[in-house]
């Protein structure tokens, strides 16, 4: 049975990161090459993210700076910014694309803030629903004769433990993200 248990923990796992992952690429007024992460570029046909076809370092701490290992797609990586939900327009000298960071208005702190408490309450969902599961299969193999009637409550609870720690490490994660955010 825990077996069980591991599998439960670890599909809540895989949703708490896939959260972090998605706070990351959430700005917060300072440059963070995470916000990258999803912005494709047509690279001979395939479309590949912007952090494998060049060079993106942080040389201030409002800006980034994308450096393309080939000159030729610097014009396809600011069409792909554009494209993206980055919301920041680049700036190409010829050589390297710069991203600049304005700093964030009060309303748009506002923004990302209930932005961010919907992704960490689409997480929330995600490990309840990762919760019913484990539950549904243990009142099978309690149909199944599989297991005893006090196994099936001792393992119950034990699941609903591990979920409640889950949710606890998102309140957490979505708490860090808006302090983040409302500091000024």
């Amino acid at each position: 049975m825990s077996e069980r248990l591991n599998d439960c923990s670890e599909r809540m796992e895989k949703s708490l990161g896939n959260l972090k992952e998605e706070l990351n690429t959430v700005r917060a007024g300072r440059a963070n090459p995470h916000v990258l992460d999803h912005v494709m570029v047509d690279y001979y046909g395939a479309p590949t993210p912007v952090l494998q076809v060049a060079n993106v370092t942080v040389p201030e701490a409002r800006m980034i700076q994308i450096q393309p290992w080939e000159p030729n797609i610097l014009k396809d990586i600011e069409k792909a910014i554009m494209i993206s939900d980055v919301g920041i327009n680049p700036t190409n000298d010829g050589k390297v694309i710069r991203l600049v960071f304005p700093d964030l208005t009060e309303d748009r702190r506002k923004e990302l803030v209930k932005d961010v408490k919907k992704k960490g309450e689409d997480a929330k969902v995600a490990v309840r629903n990762i919760r019913r599961d484990a539950m549904d299969a243990l009142k099978k193999d309690l149909k199944a004769a599989e297991i005893s009637e006090d196994e099936e409550k001792d393992l119950e609870a034990e699941v609903q433990t591990i979920t409640d720690s889950f949710v606890k490490k998102i309140d957490l994660a979505i708490e860090e993200k808006t302090k983040e955010l409302m500091t000024v």
